[in-house]
């Protein structure tokens, strides 16, 4: 199973990041050395939202606890955020790959 946890960042992002994000970096690498997160970074020119993917049995449940623990959503960074589940069934890592 894959999780897509989406964050809306604050309009002042940028400059209020700074005292949160070597937190935020190593809860996520901490993630990652679990086998939770895949990916995780902004997404647009903003940037104004963000985007980490996750795996594995419990996915939705990692994305929201990574949420509740971030320092970007404890500080204030992130406005607000959703975790949904993500049917994957194209390429190498999908959950439920379906071919022709």
């Amino acid at each position: 199973m894959h999780a897509v946890l989406e964050y809306t960042y604050a309009d002042d992002y940028l400059q209020t990041r700074e005292q949160y994000r070597s937190d935020h970096l190593r809860l996520g690498w901490e993630a990652v050395e679990r086998g939770e997160l895949l990916l995780g970074g902004a997404v647009g020119d903003g940037p104004f939202t963000g985007l980490l993917i996750f795996t594995g049995d419990n996915a939705l449940e990692a994305a929201r606890a990574f949420a509740a623990a971030d320092p970007y959503v404890t500080g204030g960074v992130v406005n607000s955020w959703t975790a949904r589940p993500w049917t994957t069934v194209l390429g190498e890592e999908a959950a439920t790959p379906v071919r022709p």
